[in-house]
């Protein structure tokens, strides 16, 4: 759905976090980002999502990778979601949309034969100089850290 392609230059960002911190994309100059785009708090897969970043998030930093979250649920839906799952990453609320729609995964989906607009599950890796390494499109919530680090390269 995105129109952005490995190797673009990632679209600056800038949206609070679930304790009201401003978030950017400048603050992780330096680091490898796994900006990580999800439908709703508190749902299955995103749930799935989550705790599988949450399982793997020691080998992730191990690899240089920090890990952001990005949905248009609010501040304290996020607060609630981190609380509930032990969740050692930030999470950004874009209740304006701004940054789903400046990465391109705000768009029409169907579930259960109906259209609708909202968010496609999509995971941005972005290297050190702010350059997307890696679009994953295709997420699979249960083993989405082996997606972002391939088995044998732990």
């Amino acid at each position: 759905m995105t129109k952005l392609k490995e190797g673009d230059k990632a679209p600056d960002f800038k949206g609070k976090d679930q304790d009201g911190n401003t978030v950017s994309l400048k603050d992780f100059s330096g680091s490898k980002l796994v900006l990580y785009f999800y439908p709703k708090d508190s749902t299955p897969g995103c749930t799935s999502q989550a705790c599988n970043l949450r399982d793997n998030y020691d080998l992730l930093l191990s690899k240089g990778y920090k890990v952001v979250g990005v949905s248009a649920d609010s501040e304290d839906s996020h607060r609630k979601f981190i609380k509930k799952n032990d969740l050692p990453f930030p999470l950004i609320a874009d209740t304006g949309k701004e940054i789903l729609k400046a990465y391109g995964v705000w768009g029409p989906k169907k579930f259960m034969g109906r259209e609708f607009m909202g968010t496609n599950r999509t995971t941005f890796v972005i290297d050190e100089e702010g350059a997307i390494e890696e679009i994953i499109g295709k997420v699979k919530t249960k083993d989405h850290a082996n997606q972002i680090i391939p088995t044998g390269q732990e």
